[in-house]
């Protein structure tokens, strides 16, 4: 049964500023119980030399990709200095935003040996790479700059439940919002997604970016083409005459 406790993504020092110790405290009660099935998972399928690669079906099974992989990259954090890990994973838990918690983070580092659980950290990221969704690499450059008026979005993964993961819940037409310009004061983007027409309330900082044509796939393609005829059919007329 999946563990769907909130991943509460600010340090204690920071939940009580913002009158949260409560959500802080749930969710650090989780991490330390995903590091223990961690380690549960690597003693129970390691042979001394080989890790099953369905130690990470249980795992992922109770506490879901985002925390998994929250506890992984805190690990590879707290670690850093171990040349155990390989290069590549090292560079993976770099671009995780684990908030500093000095007190707290040892709690939920995984205490298997440092080279098999660099396998049980490839295995995961092999795992998200198999779902085959849409990253920073399918976006167009300089995302900060970029104008999302009329563009096809990427939204995050993080912004998603994880049953919701997939391409075609990631692709959102931007429609309007005081979010579209790079340097508006304003963050919310309405856009509608392409899959299956359903139009929402998105901040900027949801989307990680505008996707870069050449990977737009072909259902996409013809949605957007079926949404873009649509807005000039419904374009507002002026003495019979469509206005732009």
């Amino acid at each position: 049964m999946m563990n769907d406790t909130y991943l509460y993504p600010y340090s204690s020092a920071e939940a009580r500023e913002r009158d949260e110790l409560p959500l802080w405290r749930e969710s650090h009660k989780a991490n330390i119980a995903c590091r223990n099935a961690i380690e549960d998972a690597i003693r129970q399928n390691f042979d001394g030399m080989h890790l099953d690669k369905n130690c990470l079906t249980p795992v992922l099974d109770e506490y879901g990709y985002k925390r998994t992989a929250w506890v992984l990259a805190n690990t590879l954090h707290e670690l850093k200095w171990d040349g155990r890990f390989g290069h590549a994973n090292k560079q993976w838990a770099e671009r995780a935003c684990i908030p500093t918690d000095l007190n707290h983070n040892s709690d939920f580092v995984v205490r298997s040996h440092p080279a098999v659980l660099d396998g049980f950290v490839t295995f995961y990221r092999k795992a998200v790479q198999a779902l085959n969704l849409f990253g920073a690499e399918h976006c167009v450059s300089d995302r900060a700059e970029q104008d999302y008026t009329g563009k096809v979005l990427v939204l995050s993964p993080e912004a998603l439940r994880e049953q919701y993961w997939s391409q075609e819940n990631q692709l959102w037409y931007a429609r309007s919002g005081f979010g579209y310009e790079p340097h508006s004061s304003g963050r919310a983007v309405f856009a509608t997604c392409l899959s299956d027409g359903e139009t929402a309330r998105w901040n900027r900082e949801d989307f990680i970016g505008v996707l870069d044509k050449k990977y737009l796939p072909d259902w996409a393609r013809e949605k957007l083409e079926e949404m873009m005829t649509q807005e000039q059919t419904d374009a507002p007329t002026m003495g019979g005459m469509k206005m732009k």
